[in-house]
């Protein structure tokens, strides 16, 4: 939502201003109007707002603004680091920095694993003044570096700090607290508040005896009705398993005019479904975590260039990323949680008066997620398919899978991570593998009967959940009806709990 503060009214220089006028922002967001003024003044401030909301917008300006004002060279180092949970969203982050810096003579670039280290280091020794990283890339360059100097930095901003946590960054990030100069402004954005990211936020915070300051806190979501912004229409279908295949394909058929995304659980799910699409003449593209970084990068850039398309993918391209007139979020296999739905459906509808659908499928036993999310503030609307509209493929796509190799090895991969995600998955009084019909299941990865595979589903479920930090399943987020994001309190009905 834009506030009447114009930008022209902001205390920054012309060279900023000049590139924001060329970027056709006029008003200012919430988050932005709230936040930009305690920034420029060197406050510490901690922003909790949803996905899409501007806050790359807010953090950046009054970073540049510091370098400026402090005439920052080359020669003087990093003076600022913005920290990124995924190279995806720091190479984004770093693009939006690159147009804001356009008449600026301060250095830019960007640290991220999967990008060559020694190019990276030659650069850092160079002299970067705005650097853009991801965790792990930043504590090898600290540690390893030579020529890297940052201990004149003012300003450490941490960007989604909750999924930074959650990708299991937060030893690497109490490396990294400890390597950089405690004298420094430091910037705090999280979409959701959980106990976890309050103690790092105050980890974060921590100050030598001259910066004493609380940091301000703000928030543009605290009490609004709904946790997902306007002008997104929401809506559920119930669809059993032997007809999900069925349904996204005739519905990704008529949709082939717009641009649309679809989310799986699993890296092998999103890569067997892409194959088949584009072998039935559905042209799509996909995105995971175990493609390498320029095929990520590629297949990215190329779908926010595009008019219209069909990208497939895992979480890896849910959250922060800034995928322009995204028409239809499909949530194809369930969220985790109510705040990772948030979260993937924040890729459609962005900004102010973004126009979006999303539909998330449902097995007949999945009902219940709906009350978790209707008391996360999301309300959903129910979409009957109808079976006429269906088509009658399912023997046709069982012989296509028999007689290729390939595509055979993909489905019975996809089949098998489908339900170990299905098993790790953190409600399980709702999503229990259990009551899964196999043959069902099978059917919807073009088996005729389910396949042979591995499933070893209690010590798969056990390292998935190590690797997540879970557990006790949805015990360790305090995940209930009631307490649909893991509040500190049952009495705490906040969005958006404060420290």
């Amino acid at each position: 939502i834009l506030t009447s503060m114009l930008f022209s009214e902001l205390p920054i220089s012309e060279l900023t201003a000049k590139a924001i006028r060329e970027m056709n922002y006029t008003h200012l967001a919430q988050i932005q109007a709230r936040s930009i003024p305690h920034l420029l003044e060197g406050r510490d401030v901690m922003g909790a707002a949803k996905t899409g909301s501007g806050k790359t917008l807010a953090f950046l300006i009054p970073a540049i603004e510091l370098l400026y004002n402090l005439h920052f060279s080359p020669r003087n180092g990093t003076g600022v680091i913005v920290v990124c949970p995924t190279r995806e969203l720091a190479i984004q982050t770093q693009n939006v920095a690159k147009e804001l810096m356009k008449y600026h003579s301060q250095t830019l670039g960007y640290v991220i694993g999967g990008n060559g280290r020694r190019t990276e280091a030659d650069q850092l020794a160079k002299g970067v003044n705005l650097l853009v990283a991801t965790p792990g890339r930043l504590l090898d360059h600290l540690q390893n570096t030579k020529g890297f100097i940052y201990r004149r930095l003012k300003c450490l901003i941490i960007d989604e700090a909750d999924r930074i946590l959650e990708q299991n960054f937060e030893e690497d990030m109490k490396q990294i607290f400890k390597r950089l100069p405690q004298n420094r402004q430091t910037v705090l954005f999280s979409a959701t508040q959980t106990k976890e990211v309050e103690d790092f936020a105050k980890l974060s915070f921590e100050k030598n005896e001259e910066r004493k300051e609380k940091p301000v806190y703000i928030s543009v979501d605290d009490g609004k009705s709904n946790a997902t912004v306007e002008g997104l229409q929401q809506g559920y279908c119930v669809i059993p398993s032997d007809k999900r295949f069925l349904v996204l394909y005739a519905f990704l058929k008529k949709k082939q005019s717009k641009k649309v995304m679809v989310f799986f659980s699993s890296c092998s799910s999103v890569k067997f479904h892409a194959e088949l699409l584009n072998f039935l003449q559905i042209e799509c593209e996909d995105i995971h975590g175990k493609q390498k970084q320029q095929k990520r990068t590629t297949t990215f850039f190329n779908f926010c260039k595009a008019e219209k398309g069909i990208l497939l993918c895992t979480n890896v391209a849910a959250r922060g990323l800034d995928i322009p007139d995204v028409d239809y979020i499909v949530q194809y296999d369930p969220p985790d949680e109510p705040k990772d739905y948030i979260h993937r459906v924040g890729r459609t509808a962005r900004g102010e008066k973004g126009k979006g659908s999303a539909l998330l499928f449902l097995l007949p036993q999945e009902l219940k997620f709906l009350i978790y999310l209707k008391a996360a503030k999301i309300s959903l609307t129910e979409y009957e398919f109808n079976n006429k509209n269906v088509p009658n493929l399912q023997s046709h796509l069982e012989n296509i899978v028999v007689e290729n190799y390939f595509l055979n090895q993909s489905a019975k991969e996809a089949y098998r991570s489908y339900i170990l995600a299905y098993n790790s998955h953190a409600m399980k009084d709702i999503f229990n593998v259990h009551d899964l019909d196999m043959k069902a299941v099978a059917a919807s990865f073009c088996f005729k009967n389910p396949p042979k595979v591995n499933l070893d589903l209690e010590s798969s479920a056990s390292k998935r959940r190590k690797t997540r930090k879970v557990d006790g399943g949805a015990r360790r987020h305090g995940i209930n009806a009631a307490n649909p994001y893991g509040w500190k309190g049952g009495d705490d009905n906040r969005q958006f709990a404060r420290f």
